[in-house]
Order: C-alpha cells, then structure tokens, then sequence
C-alpha cells in the first residue's frame, strides 16, 4: 500500500520523468519495467503456484467438498465482473481486450484488509476469503496463458516442455534438493519467455513440479521441499517483489486527467466490474450454493458478513494492474487502467471493511438464520 501511494506521489511530482524514464530504460535485452513484470513477477508466480499446490494436495482444497463452495464462487466472481465491463466498456473500439482486469482478487491486500477487523471477521470467513482468492489465481493463470498470448515460437516451447520433463523426473525420482529445481526453473523462465507465452507462467508450471510431503492437521513438514521454498520465498515476494511491483506499476500522472477521462468507459467499466460485479458474483454463488446445497455458507457468519467479505474480492491491485498490462500497449489506456483498478480497489475495500467493521455479530446457534 505505501509503494503504490509512494508511486501516485513520484508520479505527480517534479520526479515523474525521470520515473518514468526509467522504468523504459533498457537494461540488457529487456526493459527495466519488463524486468520487473516478467522477471521478479515470476517469483510471484512461483509462490502462487505453491500455495495452489500445497492447497490441493495438503490444504483446505483437497477434497471436492472442501474445493465446492470456493470454486463456485471464485468463478461467479470472475465471470460477473468480466460481463459487467464487457457490457460498460466493450462497445468501445479497442477496449474489449481488457475484460480480464477486474476479474482479479488480489489475495495480499483482500486479507490484509480483513485482518485489520480482528475478531470482527469470523475464522471461516478468513479461510473463505483465502480458498476463494487461491482459486481466483487459478483462473488468472488460465486467463493469461490463453487470452493473452499472441504468438506461440514451437521451438522455444518445446525446449520448455523438455526442461519441465526433467522436473517431473527429479520429482518421481526422489530428488529433494531444491537448488536442481531452480536451476531449471530459471532455464524454463527463459524458454517460456522466448515462446511467446508470458514469462510468468513458468512459476506456476515449476511451482507444479516441486515435491511435496503431505502432513495432513500437522505443521509443515520440514523435510518437504516445496514447503521449504514456500517460506523460503514468502518474505523476498512480500516486501519486497510486490511492493517493487507496486511502485513501477501504480504511478500515474493526474496532471492531465479530466472528469471524462475518469468516467471514460476504460476505468468506469473495470471500477463497476469490480466493485459490482465481484460483489454480485460472489454472494449470489454461496447463496445458490447454500439453497441448493451444493455446499454449506460459511459457518458463524450472517449473510451481511458473507457479504462484505464479497466486496472485499474486489480488490483487485497487483493481479489487475498485471493483466492490464498485458491487455493495452497504449500508455494512455494503461493510466486509465491503473486510474479504475486503484478507485475500483480503494472503493471495494472501504465498503467492505465498514461492512464487517459494522455488521452485528451473530451467536453461534443462530449464525446460520441471521440475515
């Protein structure tokens, strides 16, 4: 939060040029901006794939039960936001590209969030807001790999898929040393990069092949190789990958900035998608969810509360910054980009939060009646 507050005033002061310069300033074969967005957001990645493995092998998605309600929602709080800006901004030459943006979660900022309520957010809606924001980096991921590769180099792709082989050999062969991994895995970022396809799924793929040891209701297991690199990683991505994320990609000059601008159809339509369309998509899959039984709500929580965690998934920042960039070329469509992901966020988490800061909290033997 402060890196992309400390952007917005770079951005808006006698540094913006020089800000700007650099992050278009080549460094090696890349730009430094690229580096960030392609090199240090690998690493991102990587742990995000982590984190969906451990969830699917040894966490709270393990089993169908567990993946039901979270999956439901994740997917109604990806589609609605996405038909919302179709439907504000896809009429517009030019735009339709970006339907992916406020579709994110950001899982970082979301729990932050909620963990400045305390126990005014219930444990199961921690673990729902969690489950929900692992599955939405599922779909991204998908997202990216598919909506947002333009040209594939066969060459390249098979050299990556090699490398992966080899990490799927060392992983049935027992090997649980982790600096093979990244040996290769620094190899299959290069490979992925050069076949077109954006460099950062090569965290996720190798983050599929690291080896993990399943310790079911028990701490992690210290002879786990992925669970190693999980908290090995966790910090460096936390203060430091996303918040150098942040600051590159955050700042947008206001100088220039007009009411039509703000209200253009660019922002307008990723802030309703996220503030509308995260809220609308989420509540209505848990309570189709729940009058169906497909799966249970969230236990210990009204519907109000379950309802100001859905406003929360509208914070979309790093995940929606990334795919907009990936969406839009022109300068000024990824400004209008950055101007409706930040009002979109700020404003989902501001409701949010009152909501739950404010909502009564229910008694356990009639959580599952209070409205």
């Amino acid at each position: 939060m402060f890196a992309a507050a400390a952007a917005m005033v770079i951005a808006n002061s006698s540094w913006g040029e020089p800000y700007a310069a650099a992050l278009h300033a080549m460094v090696g074969p890349l730009s430094l901006i690229h580096w960030i967005n392609d090199g240090l957001m690998a690493m991102f990645f990587l742990l995000v794939g982590l984190e969906i493995k451990r969830e699917l092998v040894d966490g709270h998605l393990a089993t169908w039960p567990d993946r039901a309600l979270p999956s439901i929602a994740a997917f109604g709080g990806m589609a609605v936001p996405a038909l919302i800006y179709l439907a504000v901004a896809g009429g517009t030459p030019g735009l339709a590209n970006g339907w992916a943006i406020p579709s994110a979660t950001d899982i970082a900022f979301a729990i932050g969030v909620m963990a400045l309520l305390g126990s005014r957010a219930p444990t199961s809606l921690k673990l729902f807001l969690t489950t929900v924001a692992i599955v939405d980096d599922m779909g991204a991921v998908v997202i990216i790999a598919l909506a947002y590769t333009s040209e594939i180099g066969g060459l390249a792709l098979l050299g990556a898929a090699i490398v992966l082989g080899i990490m799927f050999v060392l992983n049935r062969a027992g090997v649980k040393a982790l600096w093979p991994y990244l040996a290769l895995f620094a190899a299959l970022w290069l490979a992925v990069l050069l076949s077109g396809i954006h460099a950062t799924i090569a965290g996720v793929l190798a983050a599929s092949v690291i080896p993990i040891r399943a310790t079911p209701g028990a701490p992690d297991a210290e002879d786990s190789p992925l669970h190693r690199l999980e908290h090995a990683l966790h910090p460096w991505v936390a203060f430091m990958i996303v918040p150098i994320f942040g600051l590159a990609n955050a700042g947008v000059s206001l100088a220039d900035v007009t009411a039509s601008d703000v209200l253009g159809p660019l922002p307008l339509g990723i802030v309703a998608g996220l503030f509308f369309g995260k809220q609308i998509g989420v509540l209505v899959a848990v309570w189709l969810c729940h009058r169906f039984g497909i799966a249970c709500k969230p236990g210990n929580a009204s519907w109000l509360q379950i309802y100001g965690t859905a406003l929360l998934c509208g914070i979309g920042f790093t995940m929606s910054l990334f795919i907009g960039g990936l969406a839009f070329a022109d300068p000024l469509l990824i400004d209008e980009v950055k101007i409706g992901v930040l009002g979109g966020s700020l404003l989902s988490g501001l409701a949010g939060f009152l909501v739950l800061r404010f909502a009564p909290m229910p008694s356990s033997a009639a959580a599952g009646e209070v409205l």
